[in-house]
C-alpha cells in the first residue's frame, strides 16, 4: 500500500552534513505562518486521556482519539526521541466531532474506538458508525471505518487536521527558551497522497513529519484532509493512513517502520504474545488481583525500550519515557522473578553509558551510571546536559547490588565476567567520592550539583523541597542520604562474595571491612535517639537531617542497620503520622513541610511502599508487610484499568472514607509503579535463589487473607525452569513444586 518500509540505518550526528542540508533546503523553505511565539505549562486538562506506546513512539490522545489543535500546553501529542512530531490530530464527520460510544487502549501498542455521528449535523443521530484504529510500530498508523447504518444512502464527509509544534519535551514540561528553530514548508507540489511538516531546530536537524495516505484525499487545504463518501445502505469504507517521523531524512524511531497498518498491527502483537510466552506467568483464586497483576505486565512491556546501545526499560509516560539509571535498576530488581532478562539488558545497557570522564557540565565521573539519557532538539544543542546526565548518587550502588541479584537468579557467569570491569570502576567511583567527604561526611557517599542545569537533589526524591529538617527547614549540601548508604553497605557485602570467583580476595577483604565500618559508623551518625528512628540525611556540616521521612525503609533490605534499630525502624514505619491507610508517605503528617499533593513531601509512591514491604519482610515485619501489600493491591483495584499510578496524594483515609485522590501530573504508566506489585509478591513468597549452588529456598511464604491459591509457571531459577503453587490452610501457607524441568534443589522452610 505504501511500497517497502525503510531499511534500518544507524542514527545520524547531531548536526547534518553539508549533502544532507542541501537536499533537505531543495526541498524545503521557511514557513513564515508558523513561527508565531508559544509557551508551553506543564498542567493537563483533567481530560481522559489515552496513553499508548511501542518502543521509542509514544500518543497521548483524548477519548475520542483525537489530539485537538489546543493541546500545545499539555502532555497530548504524539512524540519521539523527546520531539512532539504531532500536536493536532482532530477528526470530523460533516464537520462535527463525533460521539464516543467505546473505547480501549489494552493493548499497549494500539487503540481503538468506536464513534458515530451527534445530532449537530445534516445526518439524523447515530446513522454513521465509526471504527477508529491507531497502532504504534516505528510510526503512526490509522485505519478509520465508516458504515452507513440506515436504510438510505447518506453522504458524509470525513476530515482529518494534523499540525506539529515539534516540541522539545522539556518545552512541554515548561523549559523556557530564548528562541526556537524554524517551521519549514515544502517547496513545490506533492503528491497527491502525501502531507509534510517540517521544522528545522537551531542545531540545523530537520525533523519531519510525512503523512501518506493510502486513499488519497478529495481535497488536501491548509494542513486538512478531507474524503467525501455517498454510502448505500449498511456499505462499510475504510481510509488508511502512515505517518512516518523523521529526523535529517532517516527515521526518527529506533524501529523500522512497516508499509500497512495490518503489517504494524500483527507485527506488534507477535512481539507482545512473543514476550509473555517466556516470562513467569503468575494467576491466583483472585480475579481482581490477577487483573491488577495482568496491567503490570501489560505495562511492563509496553514500557520496554531499544536504543543502538542496548534494552531496557523506559522510566514512564508522558514525561520520562526515556533511560533512567535508577529507575531502570529498581524495576529490573523489582521484576527478577518475572524476567530476568530485564535486569540483564539493563545492566549492559547502563554499562555501556558509565561515566568515563570529569565533566561538571553533566555531572559525570568515572565509573559513573547515568542518570538520565535525552535526545531532543534541547539536549543536541547542549542546552540542557542530558547527553546523559549523571546527576545520580544512588544508581551506581543499585547497578552493583542489581548485578549481585541477578548473578543469584540465574549463574550468568558469562555476564558477570563481562561485567566485572565495570563493577570495580564502579566501586573505585563509590570509594573516590567518599574519600573526597570531608569532616563529619568523610567516607560516606554524598552529592553536591556540579551542573548549573542539574538536579539540586539527586536521590529518588530529586525535587528541590523534599530533605527537610524536623522543623521545615531545607538541608543544605553535601548531603548523605540514609538509603545510599544502605546501597553501598549492600553493593559492598555481595560484590565481596563474588570477588573470589575472579581471584580478587584483597578486593573481597577490603570490600567486607569497609562494610563493616560504615555499619558501625552508619548506626551512630544517621540514629535519632529522641525519636528512636533514623535520619533522613546528613547535611553539609555533618548535623542529621532530622524529617521523619521513608528513606529509612530502604535501609532496611540492605542488612545496613543493626537488629535494635532495623526493629524501631519497622515500627515506626506503619505509625498513622507515616502511614496514611493507603500507603507509608514520602515525608509524616506532622512535619511543617508536610504537603499531601507534594511530589515528595507527602505523596505516596507505589515503588517506596513495595520497597519497604521488601524490607519489613526481610527483618521479620510480616504483619507489616501484608498490610502494604494489601493497601498497595485495594489501590490497583481502584483505578479504571486496575494500573498503580505512579504516585498519588497522602490524604488519610479515615478522613475521606475510600476517596483516593490521584496525582495531576503522575506518569501513566510508569516502571517501578509497573514492578511494585511483583515485588510484593516476593516480599509475601520469600524466594530466596541461589543459582551457582543450584538451589532455591522458599522461607516461610504467607499469603494474605485475600489469596488461598498463588501459582507460579516458567519460573526460571539458573538453567531450571520450575512451577510453584502456594495455597493457605488456616493461618499456614503450604508450597509445593507442581513441576520442574532442571536439576535445582528446592527447599520449602517453614
Amino acid at each position: 500500500m505504501f511500497g517497502t518500509g525503510e531499511k534500518r540505518r544507524r542514527r545520524p550526528s547531531s548536526t547534518p552534513t553539508p549533502t544532507t542540508r542541501q537536499l533537505f533546503m531543495e526541498r524545503f523553505a521557511l514557513d513564515e505562518q508558523a513561527t508565531d511565539g508559544w509557551s508551553c505549562s506543564y498542567t493537563d486538562a483533567l481530560t481522559p486521556l489515552r496513553t499508548i506506546k511501542h518502543n521509542d513512539l509514544f500518543l497521548v490522545c483524548d477519548a475520542l482519539g483525537n489530539v485537538p489543535g489546543s493541546c500545545r500546553t499539555t502532555s497530548m501529542g504524539l512524540f519521539c526521541a523527546d520531539t512532539r512530531y504531532l500536536s493536532r490530530l482532530e477528526m470530523r464527520l460533516n464537520g462535527e466531532p463525533p460521539v464516543l460510544l467505546s473505547g480501549s487502549a489494552d493493548a499497549g501498542f494500539a487503540a481503538a474506538m468506536l464513534l458515530t455521528n451527534g445530532s449537530q449535523n445534516a445526518l439524523k443521530p447515530d446513522t454513521i458508525g465509526i471504527r477508529r484504529h491507531i497502532v504504534l510500530y516505528g510510526a503512526l498508523f490509522e485505519s478509520i471505518e465508516l458504515t452507513n447504518y440506515a436504510v438510505t444512502p447518506a453522504e458524509a464527509t470525513l476530515s482529518l487536521s494534523f499540525g506539529s509544534d515539534f516540541a522539545d519535551l522539556f518545552e512541554v514540561r515548561g523549559f523556557h527558551r530564548g528562541k526556537r528553530g524554524e517551521f519549514l514548508r515544502t517547496k513545490g507540489a506533492l503528491p497527491a497522497d502525501t502531507l509534510i511538516l517540517a521544522y528545522r531546530g537551531r542545531d540545523g536537524s530537520v525533523m519531519e513529519g510525512r503523512i501518506q495516505f493510502a486513499h488519497p484525499p478529495d481535497r488536501l487545504t491548509d494542513h486538512t484532509a478531507e474524503w467525501t463518501f455517498i454510502l448505500k445502505a449498511h456499505q462499510r469504507v475504510e481510509m488508511q493512513y502512515r505517518m512516518l517521523l523523521l529526523l535529517n531524512g532517516e527515521s526518527a524511531s529506533f524501529t523500522p517502520p512497516p508499509a500497512t497498518f495490518e503489517q504494524a498491527r500483527a507485527t506488534a502483537h507477535s512481539e507482545q504474545q512473543g514476550w509473555r510466552t517466556g516470562i513467569t506467568q503468575i494467576s491466583s483464586d483472585n480475579d481482581l488481583f490477577d487483573q491488577a497483576l495482568e496491567r503490570s505486565t501489560r505495562d511492563l512491556f509496553l514500557l520496554r525500550l531499544t536504543m543502538p546501545e542496548g534494552r531496557s526499560l523506559a522510566a514512564g509516560v508522558p514525561w520520562f519515557s526515556t533511560l533512567f539509571g535508577r529507575d531502570a535498576l529498581i524495576t529490573a530488581s523489582q521484576t527478577l522473578l518475572l524476567d530476568p532478562t530485564i535486569a540483564r539488558e539493563t545492566l549492559k545497557l547502563l554499562a555501556h553509558f558509565q561515566g568515563k570522564q570529569d565533566n561538571p557540565w553533566r555531572d559525570e565521573q568515572p565509573g559513573k551510571i547515568l542518570h538520565e539519557v535525552r535526545r531532543g532538539e534541547l539536549a543536541r544543542c547542549r542546552e540542557v546536559p542530558h547527553t546523559p546526565y549523571y546527576g545520580t548518587i544512588d544508581a551506581t550502588p543499585l547497578w552493583l547490588m542489581l548485578l549481585a541479584e541477578y548473578y543469584a537468579w540465574t549463574a550468568d557467569i558469562a555476564l558477570l565476567r563481562e561485567m566485572w570491569p565495570h563493577a570495580l570502576a564502579a566501586m573505585g567511583w563509590i570509594d573516590r567520592v567518599c574519600a573526597g567527604q570531608t569532616g563529619p561526611l568523610a567516607g560516606y557517599l554524598a552529592y553536591s550539583r556540579q551542573s548549573e542545569r542539574g538536579l539540586a537533589n539527586q536521590g529518588w526524591k530529586d525535587s528541590d523541597d523534599c530533605i527537610v529538617h524536623a522543623d521545615g527547614r531545607l538541608a543544605t549540601g553535601p548531603i548523605a542520604l540514609c538509603e545510599v548508604q544502605g546501597y553501598v553497605y549492600a553493593g559492598k557485602m555481595r560484590l565481596a562474595q563474588l570477588a573470589p570467583l575472579f581471584g580478587e580476595e584483597e578486593h573481597a577483604k577490603t570490600w567486607y571491612q569497609q562494610a563493616q565500618r560504615l555499619k558501625e559508623r552508619f548506626n551512630e551518625d544517621f540514629w535519632l535517639d529522641e525519636q528512636d528512628y533514623c535520619a533522613l540525611a546528613l547535611d553539609g556540616s555533618g548535623l542529621p537531617v532530622d524529617g521523619i521521612a521513608s528513606n529509612p525503609g530502604h535501609c532496611l533490605h540492605t542488612g545496613i542497620f543493626t537488629r535494635e534499630h532495623r526493629r524501631e525502624v519497622a515500627e515506626r514505619l506503619t505509625a498513622p503520622d507515616l502511614f496514611s491507610g493507603w500507603g507509608i508517605r514520602t515525608l509524616h503528617s506532622l512535619s511543617p513541610a508536610f504537603n499531601p499533593i507534594g511530589y515528595h513531601t507527602g505523596s505516596v509512591w507505589p515503588h517506596d511502599n513495595s520497597l519497604i514491604a521488601l524490607g519489613l519482610r526481610s527483618v521479620g515485619a510480616v504483619p507489616q508487610m501484608l498490610e502494604i501489600g494489601s493497601v498497595l493491591f485495594e489501590v490497583a483495584q481502584s483505578q479504571p484499568s486496575f494500573r498503580l499510578p505512579e504516585l498519588f496524594c497522602g490524604f488519610t483515609r479515615s478522613e475521606y472514607d475510600t476517596l483516593l485522590a490521584s496525582y495531576p501530573v503522575a506518569c501513566s504508566p510508569q516502571a517501578w509503579a509497573a514492578g511494585s506489585l511483583f515485588q510484593i509478591l516476593q516480599a509475601m513468597v520469600n524466594l530466596v535463589p541461589d543459582a551457582p549452588g543450584n538451589c532455591l529456598r522458599i522461607i516461610e511464604p504467607i499469603l494474605p487473607t485475600w489469596l488461598s491459591h498463588l501459582e507460579f509457571k516458567n519460573l526460571r531459577v539458573g538453567t531450571s525452569v520450575l512451577d510453584l503453587r502456594f495455597e493457605t490452610s488456616g493461618s499456614a501457607t503450604s508450597c509445593r513444586v507442581a513441576n520442574k524441568r532442571g536439576n535445582l534443589r528446592v527447599i520449602v522452610e517453614a
